[in-house]
């Protein structure tokens, strides 16, 4: 009796296990389909350059006025179509651009009745801000690979994605207060007036790496989500892979996710150790969780 006593709890340890694991279990991305999207330097084109008249976007009205997305003018099958070497010079670039202005990265992402799991994978660009001075460079860490969902008040998110959280105050833009981090204007994370953000970050030779789970409201916050179960990268090659795995629901600032459900999102890539607006990122688009997006996480 006692034996069989033992061999039950065994069969139950071993059961709670194999639930457990299975809870986190990664999809077989080989199955998952890639959606292409163009990374970019942006240079000094905060939300506010992007919807004002006279700013030097010509888009600014079809933005402001018809609520037009930023793909909708410049993405042409799955490239973008603008010129990258006005966004890298003066006046949009007064400190310094990249080597690499542009390029590609495979987006997948899969989901199932725990969480959602994200995929980026991308040929390592080459240097950073030519010129970015030195408290812009991060020593700590070679590569940085961020997500934003957008929540359902964050103003234009359905047209410009996390460009909402980027403002001409904010730090690193032209005579900005270096201690002003991203916010969301009219911020509020009980009506759905902020961004969810997560991030890994790859440390230097594959020593120290890290993961953020945060938001943007009234500032970014790099702690405090309850939804990221685990990020992990590794880089062979010159080719960089960057996994998430997310639940569907948190707690305060986690966006919350479910089937049926279109949300905004945008992605970030810090290369050869920069900070601040020395990245290269997305326009935005909508992840679909068996609905309509740009992106389209399968279900498994």
């Amino acid at each position: 009796m006692k034996a069989n006593s033992h061999l039950t709890k065994s069969l139950l340890a071993a059961a709670l296990l194999s639930l457990s694991l299975g809870a986190y279990a990664a999809p077989d991305w080989s199955k998952v389909s890639k959606r292409t999207i163009q990374v970019f330097h942006p240079g000094v084109t905060p939300i506010e350059w992007i919807v004002t008249k006279g700013s030097g976007h010509g888009g600014a009205n079809g933005f402001r006025n018809k609520g037009e997305p930023c793909i909708g003018c410049h993405e042409d099958a799955g490239e973008l179509n603008f010129d990258t070497e006005k966004l890298s010079t003066k006046p949009l670039e007064p400190v310094g651009a990249p080597t690499t202005k542009i390029f590609p990265v495979a987006v997948q992402a899969a989901y199932d009745a725990e969480n959602i799991y994200f995929r980026l994978s991308f040929k390592a660009p080459g240097a950073g801000a030519a010129d970015a001075p030195r408290e812009a460079k991060d020593p700590k860490h070679t590569m940085k690979v961020a997500m934003m969902l957008a929540g359902e008040k964050v103003p234009q998110a359905t047209q410009a994605g996390c460009w909402a959280t980027c403002h001409t105050d904010v730090r690193s833009m032209p005579g900005a207060d270096m201690a002003k981090k991203k916010y969301v204007a009219g911020a509020d994370l009980d009506s759905g007036a902020y961004t969810d953000y997560f991030q890994w970050k790859s440390g230097v030779g594959g020593a120290g790496a890290v993961s953020l789970d945060g938001h943007v409201a009234t500032e970014r916050v790099n702690k405090d989500g309850k939804a990221l179960v685990k990020a992990e990268g590794e880089e062979k090659n010159g080719e960089w892979v960057v996994t998430f795995t997310r639940k569907l629901t948190g707690g305060a600032g986690d966006v919350p996710l479910a089937e049926g459900k279109s949300v905004p999102f945008g992605i970030a890539i810090h290369a050869d150790q920069v900070l601040y607006r020395f990245h290269h990122v997305s326009l935005g688009y909508m992840l679909g969780i068996g609905a309509e997006g740009d992106v389209k996480a399968m279900k498994f």
